[in-house]
């Protein structure tokens, strides 16, 4: 235990997510504008990280969108604030973008408790993270995003070595460049982002800017892959109240019509935004707008392009 212990520290000094940031050792004299305005001037440093990376984020997206294209799916595997962050952005896609409930997917180490609860050791079971994602029958036209901050966590290279020999495109996410999490990746997105402003707690700019990317890449898939009308949510589900306020205010907005006549057209179509948007600026009826969606694919704007 005592070499092991070791071991890590001699890791931890290596990780520059873990180093002591000098801009903030006087942090804890501050009065409270000071703290915040030291911790809004590291957050200044994510953007420009991330924009560093963009042109490998863009190659992620790609692999992404043909994974999905072949009946593929997403999948994101963390720990701790890794996890939850890639589960958020899981259950994001669903509402947002109205696909199925397996398509993108988020695990964390500890399972389903992990989510609202510190679970102790679940990031250092390799083997445990082998046998989540094995657990899903993946196959090789499946994405995996493994996201780690520090790069080291062992859940996450365990589910990325399964990845790997499943055939699967595998990208990493972390803050430490040439971390294992990356050399075990296909594609390596990792902004460097520096020490925190409190050492060691990851769960600001390096889950900040895992946070960012993960935006980029479910959004930029699913634009990619038709989700979208201009920059428009032109599939959004509908669910509650808000959502179909929401998709009324899209048809408004995608054709310039009236409210009521958005009502009228989204009642005629299902609720579909996308069928009622082709009624209104192709002027058919539903049945006419449903195939022309389906003979582009679900793409709205081929549909009214090879309408005009």
């Amino acid at each position: 235990m005592a070499g092991s212990q070791e071991t890590l520290l001699a890791q931890l000094d290596t990780l520059i997510s873990e180093g002591r940031n000098p801009a903030t050792l006087h942090i804890d004299e501050g009065t409270a504008l000071d703290i915040v305005r030291m911790i809004n001037r590291e957050d200044h440093l994510v953007a420009p990280a991330i924009e560093k990376i963009l042109p490998d984020i863009a190659k992620a997206v790609d692999c992404i969108v043909d994974g999905l294209s072949r009946k593929g799916r997403l999948f994101y595997i963390g720990a701790g604030t890794s996890g939850r962050l890639g589960i958020l952005d899981a259950v994001e896609c669903r509402p947002t973008f109205s696909v199925e409930d397996t398509l993108v997917n988020g695990i964390i180490a500890g399972g389903e408790r992990a989510i609202t609860h510190a679970v102790e050791g679940a990031e250092d079971d390799d083997m445990q993270g082998q046998k989540d994602l094995d657990g899903h029958a993946i196959t090789r036209h499946d994405v995996i995003v493994g996201l780690s901050a520090s790069g080291r966590t062992p859940y996450v290279c365990g589910a990325l070595r399964k990845a790997r020999e499943r055939g699967c495109i595998t990208i990493g996410i972390a803050c430490t460049p040439k971390s294992p999490v990356l050399t075990f990746s296909d594609i390596a997105l990792c902004p460097v982002v520096g020490p925190e402003a409190l050492t060691g707690s990851t769960r600001m700019k390096s889950g900040t800017a895992q946070k960012l990317i993960l935006n980029m890449l479910s959004t930029a898939s699913m634009i990619r892959l038709g989700k979208t009308y201009q920059n428009l949510m032109v599939d959004v589900n509908a669910s509650n109240e808000k959502l179909r306020a929401r998709a009324i205010r899209i048809v408004m907005q995608a054709t310039g019509c009236e409210a009521p006549t958005a009502k009228q057209a989204l009642s005629d179509a299902g609720q579909n935004t996308k069928v009622a948007i082709l009624i209104i600026l192709c002027d058919v009826d539903a049945a006419t707008a449903r195939r022309m969606l389906e003979n582009s694919d679900g793409f709205l704007r081929r549909a009214v392009q090879e309408q005009s």
